[in-house]
């Protein structure tokens, strides 16, 4: 399988993601790409064939391993992180046909765009985004179902008591190096934990997020009502208008007293 294709797909969604999309994204491809290309498909490369049980009867090896591992834990891991990383590509899905939307909005609009950042997480692109985030951690959590339930937990042992037919009694089967398998089945199982948990952490960070904008969109709209509802009169006379009027100047350090004297003076000086 070409990992780096996929790698090449999804590293798109690294620019649509938050803080903690792009800690899951370093934990598949580092933690759980990285490991399983390089180390886990080498260890169980000779399972089948170092698989020995202490009875030579034709076909009694085959049933027995097929009854110990039903499906592949490679074949497993495999399929889970394609599965893992396909909501991801929703997002980018979803951003390419805004970005179409609005390329063909502005050629019929005479340059006004439709939106004015394609890749932000709002309206359609949130609840996808959020989907995605439901469906990554839904399916991580419900492979950890199956490998548990296939395999009865995560654990390998060492011996494996068969009693199947073609076999014609019970027999004892040996898995190979089932300490190394066993220390890569937990740090898968851990790894998608991690992953689990980020996903959780995304959700519960956007939807707060979501909350906290409509509470303050709500307290920005009921201000905006109670000063309509409430007009404030001014309390004095506009400066400008104040100007305008011609009035006397009176000197303020006057007093009442000094003011009657001088308007006495200026009727006696008129008559004279």
């Amino acid at each position: 399988m070409n990992w780096s294709a996929l790698e090449a797909l999804l590293s798109g969604v690294n620019k649509y993601s938050t803080a903690f999309g792009r800690i899951w994204l370093s934990v598949v491809f580092i933690f759980r790409v990285m490991v399983f290309v390089v180390a886990a498909q080498r260890v169980w490369s000779d399972d089948s064939k170092d698989f020995i049980c202490n009875e030579a009867q034709p076909g009694c090896s085959n049933v027995c391993y097929d009854n110990i591992f039903p499906i592949s834990h490679i074949r497993l891991w495999a399929l889970q992180l394609i599965f893992v990383t396909c909501p991801s590509l929703m997002v980018t899905w979803h951003v390419k046909y805004r970005e179409k939307k609005d390329m063909q909005y502005t050629s019929s609009h005479k340059g006004a765009h439709l939106y004015a950042n394609p890749g932000k997480k709002r309206g359609g692109l949130w609840w996808t985004y959020l989907v995605s985030l439901v469906f990554k951690a839904g399916i991580d959590a419900g492979f950890l179902y199956i490998l548990h339930h296939i395999y009865e937990g995560f654990d390998m042992p060492r011996l494996y008591k068969c009693s199947l037919e073609p076999c014609p009694n019970t027999v004892d089967c040996y898995i190979s190096r089932p300490t190394e398998k066993k220390i890569f089945t937990l740090f898968m199982v851990v790894s998608s934990s991690v992953c689990i948990l980020m996903c959780i952490c995304e959700m519960v960070y956007l939807i707060c997020k979501r909350i906290q904008k409509c509470i303050r969109k709500k307290n920005v709209a009921q201000r905006r009502i109670f000063a309509e509802s409430h007009e404030i009169s001014p309390l004095a006379v506009p400066r400008s208008e104040f100007k305008s009027k011609r009035s006397i100047r009176v000197d303020p350090t006057a007093s009442m007293h000094n003011l009657s004297n001088i308007n006495t003076e200026k009727a006696s000086s008129e008559k004279k």
